[in-house]
């Protein structure tokens, strides 16, 4: 049997969003800037795209811009957001857990001058609200926190976090690194008061190398790429129609069905949460409940290094992901798992199990019997 647990780094494309990439590489490949009926043809797949998104949202179609994926996406938010508002004030508050494409973008803008501030997190990665609250200023011009951790699943509670932002200073812009979130949790930005989001097609089964960001009506962004002013002169480039189609389709798809969908995740997570937790040597990571995020799982093993239990359980066709594989194929030491506080022995012992609308209550209980027989075998080869 074959079981993917990896769904948080990629996903399976869905049959019919590949089938409508196909019909638009093949047949409908003109240029969506060029005058002519193929170039009318292709730009109508942008519309199309947008407005499908859009309306996942509860927003306009306007206020969506296709990127390249969430490294573009955030990069362009949170450095765009902080240069063109940088005369309104230099603070920025994040948290010590975002994704790396935030968290790299934070330290090259505190390398040109500006504040850039930590929030604290509790034992299961959640913001304070009261220390929030406490932090922001006058010159606080930009909040970024990622709506859910793509390491252990936390869930922020940006309905409560948008309008604090808000009632404190109405002029502080709110980001979200939406990529873990967006076709999993309901999200509708202006009743959460963010201001800018990003999303990634391939973690909704839709393409690799396709996203959008969500920029509120009248917030400033500058943009990263210059040229020919595609998508309203914020990310120049002859746009990738057939990704942006793809992605639209992904997105309304995904969004379709969420309530029911994400009953069903959760299910199988409390399912599997409970079956791990039963496992010698193993323990759950964070909130697990419905206050978490239904897709993810985090699992310390003791005295079981990371990969050497990703390899086994690859052995017997169950791939899951040590720690995050956003970044690279390169380990090293998870940020999010030094905010939370974990022992240090269990850094480099610690898997992410993470779901999709593949996967099945047969593949978690396959899943869950390879770690509770692998568990005391590889114990047995612990380091001293």
């Amino acid at each position: 049997m074959e079981v993917y647990l990896d769904n948080s780094a990629t996903t399976q494309t869905d049959q019919e969003v590949v089938d409508l990439m196909v019909k638009v590489l093949r047949k409908d490949y003109g240029n969506p800037s060029a005058l002519h009926q193929k170039g009318m043809d292709a730009e109508a797949y942008l519309k199309e795209a947008r407005e499908r998104i859009a309306r996942t949202l509860k927003a306009k179609s306007r206020e969506i811009v296709f990127t390249s994926g969430g490294t573009e996406g955030n990069n362009l938010l949170v450095r765009g957001a902080a240069h063109a508002n940088h005369r309104a004030g230099r603070h920025i508050l994040t948290s010590p857990f975002e994704h790396a494409c935030v968290y790299e973008s934070m330290r090259s803008l505190a390398e040109e001058g500006f504040e850039i501030e930590n929030l604290k997190v509790d034992g299961d990665g959640r913001i304070n609200l009261e220390e929030l609250r406490s932090r922001i200023r006058p010159d606080t011009i930009l909040v970024s926190i990622m709506q859910i951790n793509n390491e252990i699943g936390t869930l922020q509670p940006l309905e409560e976090l948008g309008p604090l932002i808000k009632a404190v200073n109405p002029n502080c812009l709110f980001h979200t690194d939406a990529v873990q979130s967006y076709g999993k949790v309901k999200i509708i930005p202006k009743d959460m008061g963010i201001d800018l989001l990003a999303a990634s097609g391939h973690k909704i089964h839709g393409p690799k190398g396709s996203g959008f960001v969500y920029i509120k009506d009248k917030c400033r962004v500058e943009p990263l790429l210059l040229g020919g002013g595609q998508e309203r002169g914020l990310r120049s480039g002859t746009e990738n129609t057939a990704a942006i189609a793809g992605l639209g389709l992904a997105a309304e798809k995904i969004c379709a069905n969420l309530e029911e969908e994400q009953n069903r995740l959760y299910a199988l997570k409390e399912h599997m949460v409970k079956s791990l937790s039963q496992i010698p040597g193993l323990t759950v990571n964070g909130r697990t409940g419905r206050d978490s995020a239904p897709q993810i799982i985090s699992v310390s093993l003791a005295g079981v290094r990371a990969e050497v239990m990703l390899h086994a359980l690859e052995e017997r066709g169950v791939y899951v992901s040590a720690g995050s594989a956003c970044s690279s194929n390169h380990p090293r030491i998870s940020r999010t798992l030094q905010a939370i506080g974990l022992n240090r022995d269990l850094l480099d012992s610690t898997i992410r199990i993470s779901l999709s609308v593949y996967t099945t209550m047969e593949e978690i209980d396959y899943a869950c019997d390879c770690m509770e027989q692998l568990m005391p075998v590889l114990a047995r080869f612990r380091r001293h």
